[in-house]
């Protein structure tokens, strides 16, 4: 489904990644972890094409497709979505609108729309503009609604259990573990806590760790190991495995 082959990214003029390489395939569930600034929202950025984030080297093939040079438009296109860790309020644009072509997207029909918005929770807020005065929880539900209607075969979440209750995680980690077993759909999940992971099957965790792959291995794992021993002692672990 994806393959990052040695992609070396800057921001900025400043070095994030560094020679990373994943091979997903169709079905599997990628969880990053790692510290703040370690590269795994670069990474994301890097697959979906935002000009922001450029290549220094390094292929990205999508579907046996080198996609490397495409725009995200052409991305999207082809299957890929992505749910943002900080979306941006956007004045005058309802979110009905939004959702509207988002649908399009995906072929779902208008009723769709209605469903799965009541499904979380979400019409009241189907005719206010896209996340202004939007809860934490609300932005999140909001976000995985657009990526839903999408309907990609690649899913790419940053962070979706940050900032949210536990109502709330109960609600979105349920509702992307099912999108993410529907035509057996790939994906890569941010995660600092963890907490995601008592709702999703993922198949592998993979420590990003001063912009290189550190550590590849089961998640729930790595994440125990992680709340041991951090990120430094989860990562001498793993060396020592090897």
């Amino acid at each position: 489904m994806l393959r990052v082959v040695n992609l070396s990214v800057k921001v900025n003029d400043r070095n994030i990644l560094n020679n990373i390489s994943l091979y997903i395939k169709k079905g599997n569930v990628y969880v990053l972890f790692g510290p703040n600034g370690s590269g795994k929202s670069t990474l994301l950025n890097a697959i979906l094409g935002n000009p922001r984030y450029k290549i220094i080297s390094g292929r990205i093939f999508f579907k046996k497709k080198d996609i490397t040079d495409l725009p995200p438009y052409e991305r999207v296109r082809m299957g890929i979505g992505i749910a943002f860790q900080n979306p941006p309020k956007i004045s005058g644009v309802k979110l009905i609108d939004l959702l509207r072509f988002c649908a399009r997207i995906g072929n779902y029909s208008e009723d769709e729309i209605f469903k799965l918005a009541e499904r979380l929770n979400l019409k009241d807020l189907l005719y206010r503009d896209v996340n202004l005065g939007f809860s934490g929880g609300e932005i999140k539900r909001s976000e995985i609604l657009q990526i839903m209607l999408m309907n990609p075969d690649f899913v790419m979440l940053d962070e979706p259990d940050s900032g949210v209750d536990l109502e709330n995680l109960s609600l979105i980690g349920k509702t992307i573990n099912e999108l993410l077993q529907e035509d057996k759909k790939s994906g890569i999940i941010i995660t600092h806590t963890g907490q995601i992971l008592d709702y999703i099957d993922a198949d592998y965790g993979v420590i990003i760790y001063h912009g290189r792959i550190a550590c590849i291995g089961d998640p729930e794992d790595i994440l125990n190991a992680i709340r041991e021993n951090g990120y430094e002692g989860c990562i001498r672990k793993c060396l020592t495995n090897l």
